[in-house]
């Protein structure tokens, strides 16, 4: 697959997806005879990869050392698994602040659609 298919499926840029494999979110992709990227399924599923954790907020630098420990092979089962675990807790403090912010904004457009019906807005 192309780097331009590929930018299109994962709605990147062809800078991201460069950058992602200069710094190591993504191992090196396989070229062709012409020094061209050319994604297999496996370049693919370390694009999903990257997309994923960096949609839910994970920092680059997390990526790097997991593809890191990852190439070293199973000797650093134990690493990554932390390094997930530490991930996974991230994630879910990031959902706990925005359940907050939801909680908060339901509170306020029902003292809103409350004073729609009655024309004074409370805060009770």
């Amino acid at each position: 697959m192309t780097i331009k298919e590929v930018c299109e499926k994962y709605n990147l840029t062809a800078d991201t997806l460069r950058y992602y494999e200069r710094v190591g979110v993504i191992p090196a992709v396989s070229r062709t005879a012409g020094g061209i990227r050319d994604y297999t399924e496996v370049d693919l599923g370390w694009v999903e990869n990257a997309v994923c954790m960096r949609d839910a907020g994970l920092p680059v630098e997390m990526l790097i050392e997991y593809v890191k420990l990852f190439q070293e092979g199973d000797s650093t089962i134990d690493a990554r698994t932390n390094l997930l675990k530490e991930a996974k807790e991230q994630i879910l403090e990031t959902r706990k602040k925005y359940d907050m912010a939801l909680e908060k904004l339901e509170y306020k457009i029902g003292r809103y659609e409350v004073a729609q019906k009655t024309g004074k807005l409370t805060w009770e």
